[in-house]
């Protein structure tokens, strides 16, 4: 099951890179995930909760304008994969399966990646070119992706 949530979490990450590292901030500042022996114990901090919040909000926001780049150019791309990295490894921490954690992140990240940007490319298509929605769509996934995966992993 660990793998398959790291695995999911990482395909969130390539739908929206920084909702995995809002969704872990939340789960450890909840007391859901203890990240207390960790490296990784200052995303329970409020300041990181707050900090990975506004930023993933923020990724919403400009996930919906026009001049934004693609979520496969180079940067954005190897953006999705060390935040997919990080996520699943991350999430693998408390049980000392972080390199598991991380591999299958970036699986995840590749497949949310490459996999969103089809499926909102052709979704697109099929609502008349409007993207809006499909976009809003895709923001909710990830979002509810991200919250299920924090939650199942209590």
């Amino acid at each position: 099951m660990f793998f398959l949530l790291s695995l999911v979490l990482g395909v969130v990450a390539g739908l929206r890179a920084m909702t995995p590292a809002a969704a872990l901030s939340w789960a450890a500042f909840l007391g859901w995930l203890d990240l207390s022996a960790t490296p990784f114990a200052f995303l329970g901090h409020p300041i990181a909760v707050a900090i990975f919040t506004l930023v993933a909000l923020g990724e919403l926001v400009t996930d919906q304008l026009p001049q934004t780049p693609s979520r496969k150019a180079p940067v954005q791309f190897g953006t999705r994969l060390v935040m997919g990295a990080l996520a699943g490894g991350v999430l693998g921490l408390p049980s000392d399966m972080w390199i598991s954690g991380a591999i299958a992140g970036v699986i995840g990240a590749v497949i949310g990646t490459l996999g969103g940007y089809e499926a909102r490319k052709r979704l697109v298509a099929s609502n008349g070119g409007n993207d809006r929605p499909i976009a809003l769509l895709e923001d909710a996934v990830a979002v509810i992706l991200a919250l299920l995966v924090v939650w199942l992993a209590v």
